[in-house]
């Protein structure tokens, strides 16, 4: 009987964190995801700017679903597992989520360090040469 309420459990956080991962990869696919302190891809450079936000989650989306897909499809299994295939199942199906986030999350790191933001005032307006930068 503990193995039902244990599997039920763990099938049931499982099951909650595939949909959690499956909302943010969606939404970071879609570019819907804003830039905040709780869901996404978030190094200081994701959070240099909105541009580099929106292109890190659209980056890491694929791995962030995959994970959310894997941890949806481990819980329904546990939820019928008992003894050492629970054990296999949990474990299993946390490492290859905790992988696949690690890539996406390096992954959209990378993209949003690629990305090179305006430069504020600068040479807007000016014709920049080898010689610095001379008004119109």
């Amino acid at each position: 009987m503990a193995f039902v309420r244990a599997s039920t459990l763990l099938a049931a956080i499982l099951v909650i964190a595939g949909v959690a991962l499956l909302t943010v990869g969606v939404l970071g696919w879609r570019q819907l995801l804003p830039r905040n302190r709780f869901a996404g891809v978030r190094t200081p450079a994701t959070l240099r700017s909105d541009a580099a936000f929106v292109t890190a989650n659209r980056v890491a989306a694929p791995p962030v679903l995959a994970a959310g897909a894997l941890c949806t499809v481990g819980g329904g299994l546990a939820s019928g597992a008992a003894g050492p295939a629970l054990t296999v199942i949990v474990s299993v199906t946390g490492a290859g989520a905790v992988g696949l986030l690690l890539a996406g999350g390096l992954l959209g790191h990378r993209a949003a360090a690629a990305t090179v933001p305006p430069r504020p005032g600068g040479c807007a307006g000016c014709s920049c040469g080898g010689a610095g930068c001379t008004a119109p």
